[in-house]
Formats: structure tokens, sequence, C-alpha cells
């Protein structure tokens, strides 16, 4: 079997979604999935961590999501297939990585899910304290699912204006927040002074700044939705690349810039997870009415996030039972052409989120994320390292020319690597994130000793794999 062939074969077997998500809503979702719960409520426990220092750790993630974005990019306009990563990992890989990188991202996804709607019953007891948290997770849960369950259509819409609000939001607080910097005097106790004051610009060393990166990972974490949606993209090879270049400029522009703002009017060590930075900020500059508005903003993001991640999980759901390696029924399409039975797998982890929420609110959210960490990280990794195969292979059997090009290939890809695996490895030495690797590794053996099953009750693969390997 010839390389192109496979890969037709790969995209021909996810036809049936409808493409419908145009170059707005494409940029919408990536930027709806990255700016969520990682930036509003994460950013807290990232400069909790790192102190003001947490500006250079976002900075890291963000050189890593953008090489990242460089790989995907071209292999994605290469590739346009809702299986994406996990398709292309399946090709230039094996079918092994196809496998384990789906399931982990699935996974990751299930789990993120679950750390937004924790965030949402966080959001809520702003305005009311007295209601149990699991009252607004099946509350926003159910809404949210109808909305993925009617169409691609509709997820767009909804998508794009929930991350229009928060873009207006951000950008209105980044003008105010200057406003507010610019005019105030040296006794207020605002200004680049408290980059330094409590303990300097890094309070709790290079080690604390280095683990912020894993929680910067985290908020910059869905930003590769495009890669999976371009499988419903109208004109994926011009809609692809553009997304991904606005949607990777918006968030590092929005992620550093509101954060150095915020250290300079919030002391660091006043920083935390039991509500926002940003409500923090404008409890500080008493604005009447201006903190609800925020928590309101920020409820809104956890929810866009959510959205996309409910969008995404289901739609690599829908590959993996389309490749043969989840159930036949998990790839059958509603009449709207909307996966209906794979995202229901998705509401796994709004199940376990309201599990870890009664039993132990206080640390929810913390162990969310490490949970979902691994699989994200995973995947990152492995991104990278396909897109070594990928550009390789391209290049020996002469593909047409591509709109995107990363540069610096194979150094930018390695070193990408590199990094995510360095940060993964370091939170086992950190006591708030060790679960990482306490979850993580046990599952990649889990999911291997799986795909060992698989393959012998799918004896039809061996021959791929092996045509694969003489290429």
């Amino acid at each position: 079997m010839q390389q192109n062939d496979r890969i037709k074969e790969i995209i021909e077997r996810e036809k049936g979604l409808n493409k419908g998500l145009t170059t707005k809503q494409l940029t919408m979702i990536a930027i709806g999935g990255a700016i969520g719960t990682g930036l509003f409520l994460g950013s807290g426990l990232a400069i909790s961590t790192a102190g003001p220092s947490v500006i250079i750790s976002y900075a890291i993630g963000a050189l890593i999501a953008l090489l990242l974005m460089g790989a995907l990019s071209e292999m994605t306009v290469a590739h346009p297939t809702s299986g994406s990563f996990g398709a292309y990992a399946e090709r230039y890989l094996n079918t092994w990585s196809g496998f384990s990188v789906r399931y982990s991202y699935w996974f990751c996804l299930v789990c993120a899910v679950g750390t937004e709607v924790t965030a949402i019953a966080i959001y809520m007891k702003y305005w009311f304290p007295t209601v149990p948290g699991i009252v607004w997770i099946l509350l926003f849960a159910g809404l949210l699912i109808y909305v993925n369950a009617t169409s691609v259509n509709m997820f767009g819409a909804v998508e794009y204006w929930l991350s229009l609000i928060k873009i207006v939001a951000i950008t209105a607080f980044i003008i105010l927040a200057v406003y507010v910097i610019v005019g105030a005097d040296s006794s207020s106790g605002i200004g680049v002074q408290n980059y330094t004051n409590d303990g300097g610009f890094f309070p709790n060393g290079l080690w604390g700044m280095w683990i912020a990166i894993f929680i910067s990972l985290f908020s910059y974490l869905s930003i590769e939705m495009i890669a999976v949606s371009a499988g419903e993209a109208k004109e994926p090879e011009r809609a692809v690349p553009i997304a991904l270049k606005s949607a990777v400029v918006r968030l590092i522009l929005f992620y550093i810039v509101s954060l150095s703002l915020m250290l300079m009017i919030v002391p660091w060590g006043v920083a935390g997870i039991e509500v926002s930075p940003f409500v923090k900020v404008m409890e500080i500059l008493n604005i009447p009415g201006a903190a609800g508005i925020v928590n309101f903003v920020v409820l809104v993001a956890a929810l866009s996030a959510m959205n996309s991640q409910l969008y995404t999980s289901t739609r690599m759901m829908f590959s993996l039972s389309r490749a043969g390696y989840a159930p036949k029924i998990f790839g059958k399409l509603s009449k709207r052409s909307v996966p209906t039975l794979a995202l229901a797998t998705s509401v796994i982890g709004i199940a376990i989120a309201t599990v870890y929420t009664v039993v132990s609110p206080e640390t929810a959210f913390t162990t969310m994320i490490s949970i979902s960490s691994f699989g994200a990280m995973f995947t990152w990794f492995m991104i990278f390292i396909t897109h070594l195969a990928f550009r390789k292979t391209w290049n020996e059997i002469g593909g047409r020319k591509l709109p995107v090009k990363m540069i610096g290939y194979p150094f930018t890809s390695i070193l990408g690597a590199a990094l995510v695996f360095s940060v993964v490895i370091s939170t086992w030495y950190s006591e708030n994130f060790k679960e990482t690797l306490i979850y993580g590794i046990p599952w990649l053996i889990l999911i291997t000793a799986v795909y060992f099953v698989w393959k012998k009750i799918q004896p039809d693969q061996d021959g791929v794999e092996s045509q694969e390997e003489a290429l």
C-alpha cells in the first residue's frame, strides 16, 4: 500500500461529518478551548507556584505551543481529518502510536471537561455560596451536551459568541489595567515594584518557575483542537493555517500581557484558586459591580472551554471507532451528522469531577489538572515525534509543496519534544502535580496492554503494519 493511499483510506473512513465550520469559527474553537480555566483560575495556581517569574513560565509554555502549532499545521494542511494527530501517528509511526495517542488525548479531554466543570462550581459560589457545587455541574453539563448533540453549526455558533465575549473581556481588562497602572501613585502599592517585592522575582527559585511551565501548558491545552476540527472545515487548506497563526498570536498576547499587568496590581502572594485572580484585581480596584462582571466572564470562559473539549473528545472517539479501535456504535452519526453516542462517552469526565467535587472540593481542581495533563503532554510529545517522521517521509515521496512549513526542522521539533518531556518528568518532584505521573504511567501501561489485546482480535491490522514498516 502506498503512502498516499493509506492516508486517503484513513480520511475516507472518517467521512460523514458535516463540513460547516468557517475560518472564524475554527479560530474561536482554538481560543475557546485554550482561554478558559487555565488562564482565569489556573493562573492563580501558577502565580502562587512561581511568583512574578510566572511570566517566564508562560513565555516558555508559549514557545512550546508555537512549535507545536508549526508542526501540527504542516501535517493538518497535508491531511485534514478529524482523526488528526492520531491518524498521522498511525500512518507515519505505527498502529500503537495511533491507538495510544487517540485514547490518551480522548481521556485527557474527558478529564479536562471535568476540570472546567469543577471550576464552574467554584465560580458559581461567588454568587451562591450555599448552593452545592453538584447542582451547577449537572445544570451546565446538561446545557452543553445539548448544544453539542444538536449540530456542528450550532456548536460553531455558540462557541464563536462565547469566545468573543472572552476576547472582548480580556481586551477590556488589559486596557483598564494599563490605565490603572499608568495613573497609580507611589502610595497605591501598584506598579512594577510588585515584581520584586515579597521575595523577589523568583521567590520560589528557578524550580518554582520551571514547575509553573507545567501549569502554563495546561492553560495552552486545546489550541491543537483546530487540527481535529479541520475534518469539518469548509476549506481546510486555507482556513487551518490562518486559524492556527491567529490563535497562537492572540493566546500569547492575552496570557503574557494580562498576567504581567495583573502582577503589577495584585501582590503575587495573594494569588490562589479560591477565586479567579482576575476577580481579585477588580476587588482590589474597588470598582462597583466589576468583580461580579469579571466572575461572569470567567464563567463564560469555562463554559466555552468545556464546550470545545466536549466537541473534540467526541470527534476523537468517533475517529477511534472508525479506525476499529473502539466499538463501531461510537462511529455512527445522527440525522444531523453528529456522533451522539461518541458524545455520550465524554460525560465520564463530568462524573469524575462530580465525585471529586463532593468528596474533596478543596483539592478537586488541582487533582483534575494532574490527571488530565498526562494525556495532553503525551499527545503533544507524540505530535513532535510524528512530525519528524512525517517530514522525512513527505520529502522522500516528493509530496506536494505545502502552504505552511515548520521553520528549523528537524531541530525545532526535537526542541519541542525535549521541552515537553522534561517538564512532565519534573512533575514527579512536585508535591502538587506528582499525580500526573502517578496516574499517567499506569494509564500508558494499561492502554498498551489493551492495544495488544485489540491487535490479537484484529489480525487484518498486522498486514497494514508490516506494509508500513516496509515503506
